[in-house]
């Protein structure tokens, strides 16, 4: 796929800074495969949009504070921003890191009382780091920040730390949230329950690499940044049993996705992902998809044009911009119902 086909006008003041007043205040544009024209509603109305008898599919990761400041013996700052644990402890991490000079190996940055950073050596683009502290998942827990994107431009604040987190997060290890699922809440996710929507979860540790701007114009030279994901043998059951059943599968957020789509494809229930989804990939699990509205020129609007398909896609998106409807992580949200099509037999 060409890069500029990802292309679109995109006013920066419909780039949500801050969450709606609730979660699932927001608004949602429904695509709709058997109507001519997309279709505006609200969050709330996922409940009754849903079919019956489907299987949404969340991602339970659990965004840590991976944001960690301080000085060097110099007085100059420097900002990590933790990525991947290294090992079991928790202790050695790989990180990208900020400051006005050069971080230089060896150096060890004051974050806190308890807790230092010494940068071991570089990884390429990032950094290996240790963090010097006496139980390091608590010193991150009392230390960081909130990862929250760079496009928002503003620190984080306390009331972050749980609006940047969905209600079911359940296994730390993200450095950005599984942004779709924002939006639900338990009442929501009950109302579901009752129309005899079930529910899984599996599991993708988002990464930074989820921002990165596609700088290339082929989409297939773009490298994508390697995120650890797990399908539990309980999550794979689901889908297995929805499957054969011919219920569909409705992903909440790229995420799940990507997950869902890695274990078809792999075969294997854990590991890394690079997976990039574009135009022209046969979908193995999922059928449809609740997400936000994703920057121009990024791997996430090609996965969903994958599924909803180009035109209609970008048809969408032009209502959506020209409505006012507010964009990305804390933005409002898209529907992509699924189409009647021959169920793919998950995985056993």
């Amino acid at each position: 796929m060409r890069t500029d086909d990802l292309d679109f006008e995109l006013p920066a003041e419909l780039i949500a800074t801050e969450p709606p007043a609730e979660r699932d205040g927001g608004r949602l544009l429904v695509l709709d495969p058997g109507a001519p024209h997309a279709e505006h509603a609200a969050v709330r109305d996922l409940a009754a949009r849903i079919p019956a008898g489907a299987l949404l599919v969340v991602n339970d990761t659990k965004v840590i504070p991976a944001r960690l400041a301080g000085v060097k013996p110099s007085g100059g700052r420097v900002e990590f921003l933790l990525v991947r644990a290294l090992d079991a402890s928790h202790r050695r991490w790989e990180a990208l890191g900020r400051a006005s000079k050069p971080i230089r190996d060896g150096v060890v940055v004051r974050i806190g009382d308890g807790l230092d950073v010494r940068v071991l050596q570089r990884l390429g683009s990032m950094l290996e780091v240790e963090l010097l502290a006496d139980e390091p998942d608590v010193a991150i827990e009392e230390h960081g920040g909130v990862p929250l994107p760079p496009y928002m431009r503003r620190a984080p604040r306390p009331s972050d730390r749980e609006r940047y987190q969905t209600v079911y997060a359940a296994r730390p290890g993200a450095v950005a949230a599984p942004t779709a699922g924002l939006h639900l809440t338990t009442d929501l996710l009950d109302a579901l329950a009752a129309r005899g929507v079930t529910r899984t979860a599996v599991t993708l540790h988002v990464g930074p690499g989820t921002f990165a701007p596609v700088t290339v114009d082929d989409l297939d030279a773009h490298p994508m940044h390697p995120e650890w994901y797990e399908v539990t043998p309980e999550a794979a059951a689901a889908v297995g049993e929805a499957k054969r059943d011919g219920r569909p599968v409705v992903a909440v957020g790229t995420t799940v996705v990507r997950t869902l789509e890695s274990w078809a494809r792999s075969g294997s229930e854990r590991g890394e992902t690079r997976m990039l989804i574009q135009p022209g990939y046969e979908f193995a699990v999922v059928d449809g998809l609740v997400t936000n509205f994703h920057l121009p020129r990024s791997t996430l609007l090609a996965l969903v044009m994958a599924l909803g398909g180009v035109d209609r896609v970008r048809d969408a998106y032009r209502a959506a911009v020209a409505d006012r409807y507010r964009f990305f992580s804390y933005g409002d949200a898209m529907l992509l119902l699924p189409r009647a099509r021959t169920m793919v037999p998950a995985p056993r």
